[in-house]
């Protein structure tokens, strides 16, 4: 099994500057994984029971996304 790790040392930079500049692109990310279940919401609650169920939901399982 092939791993690849992604993190990264930050050598003599400060930890606070580092994290406050994800401070705008976290919010804008937030933002649209918010918009992303709220849209997917909407589409499943226009789904009959029927079709929820083929899908294996029921409709107390589409309040839990997101």
């Amino acid at each position: 099994m092939a791993v690849f790790d992604t993190t990264r040392t930050s050598y003599g930079k400060p930890a606070v500057p580092g994290r406050m500049s994800f401070g705008f692109p976290g919010m804008l990310g937030a933002l649209a994984a918010w918009n992303d279940a709220r849209v997917t919401r909407k589409a499943l609650s226009k789904l009959s029971d029927r079709e929820l169920e083929d899908i294996g939901l029921t409709r107390s399982d589409i309040d839990r996304i997101g």
